[in-house]
């Protein structure tokens, strides 16, 4: 007797199906027929985006490619945008391929921070994800700096503006600084940090909030605190305190949300549009869907969206995915309830953030290197 070939398929190259598709090649699913649709060819890794905007790393050391990594496990590439599932007829809808059917699904596409919040964001900020997107427009303030001579920037400096003064804002800006420090002199560029809140990483302990503070203040970064910004318009974000800031590139790094699609395709999702999901890493609602990192919350475990819990995840994932399609009983994962995060402060130091606990140092930036160029190097030679 013949069995049925069952399909899975992977929406998104998330740090997560990285792991999971590494998994596969070494260990293959069984009279499965894996599938991965990505919209990019090659996926970043965030742990070390900061430090690639900052001059530290190249393009390739810090992007995974998906190509060969789905070969690797003998997976079909679709280099495709997913629009839609149907549900009921296990059907995914993309922007150029027909639709294709499956038995098992698992996304991991991560996040964006919600352009709805702000009027004008959508139209006139680059977005901190999806990662693409953001790097297309850094790559087009690199150009602008390298098109137009020093004069220019004498006569009306570089100024960039961020809207977001959580971690991934503060790092950015940081970064920013570092590398522009090495392309214009520090009369030529400024860069604006725009915050809600009166304090910066308002997740982390105080001592890592003050530490930032004061290196922001360091490089001359200017900080506006306690301001809600409103509308952005044509380089210019304007609050509701009747502050206007005028920038020449905006960058938005605020509350992550999830693409409409998702809670339009019928799965229960949580108050912002993420799938709900249970200690199987698999959707509350229908047990056939899988879902990881960003655009995942666990229902009983929730934790802050961190790319670190994305990571761990991959290889409970591939446990799971297995015993589904084998018919076995699930294991459960549960996410530690704390995590050392390490932030990269542009100058090739980091400070550690831990619960109550904080501190800066080179070392630290060091193991925060290493750690970062041991996840990548699992990908090299596949093939």
């Amino acid at each position: 007797m013949t069995l049925k070939m069952k399909k899975l398929i992977l929406i998104g190259g998330g740090h997560s199906h990285a792991i999971l598709l590494k998994k596969i090649g070494q260990f293959p699913l069984i009279n499965t027929q894996v599938i991965l649709i990505s919209n990019v060819k090659k996926t970043p890794y965030s742990g070390m985006l900061p430090g690639y905007i900052a001059g530290f790393y190249s393009d390739s050391e810090t992007h995974i490619d998906l190509i060969t990594l789905a070969k690797f496990a003998q997976a079909q590439f679709y280099l495709d945008q997913c629009l839609g599932i149907d549900l009921e007829n296990k059907k995914v809808f993309c922007q150029n391929t027909e639709p294709i059917s499956f038995d098992f699904l698992s996304i991991d596409i991560g996040s964006t921070p919600d352009q709805n919040l702000i009027t004008g964001a959508k139209k006139y900020t680059i977005p901190a994800k999806p990662v693409p997107q953001f790097l297309q427009g850094w790559n087009q303030i690199l150009t602008t700096i390298k098109v137009n001579s020093e004069h220019i920037w004498v006569k009306n400096p570089l100024t960039l503006g961020i809207v977001g003064g959580g971690a991934g804002g503060v790092e950015l800006a940081l970064n920013i600084n570092h590398r522009l420090s090495q392309l214009l002199p520090e009369n030529q560029f400024k860069i604006n940090l725009i915050n809600r809140q009166n304090n910066l990483l308002s997740n982390h302990n105080q001592w890592v909030s003050n530490r930032l503070y004061q290196l922001l203040l360091n490089e001359k970064i200017n900080l506006y605190l306690g301001e809600t910004v409103e509308k952005i318009d044509l380089n210019n974000i304007i609050c509701q305190s009747g502050l206007n800031v005028n920038c020449n590139f905006i960058f938005l790094v605020t509350q992550a949300s999830a693409p409409p699609w998702i809670k339009n395709s019928g799965l229960t999702t949580d108050n912002r549009g993420f799938i709900l999901i249970n200690p199987y890493l698999q959707s509350i609602s229908h047990e056939f869907i899988f879902a990881t990192g960003d655009i995942a919350t666990m229902k009983d475990h929730p934790r802050p969206k961190a790319g670190v819990f994305a990571v761990r995840q991959g290889k409970p994932l591939f446990e799971n995915l297995h015993r589904i399609i084998n018919d076995k009983p699930l294991k459960s994962y549960i996410p530690q309830k704390n995590h050392l995060a390490l932030i990269g402060t542009g100058n090739q130091e980091a400070i550690a953030s831990w619960s109550k606990f904080g501190c800066q140092s080179p070392l630290l930036w060091k193991l925060k290197d290493y750690i970062d160029r041991q996840f990548m190097q699992q990908f090299e030679n596949l093939i």
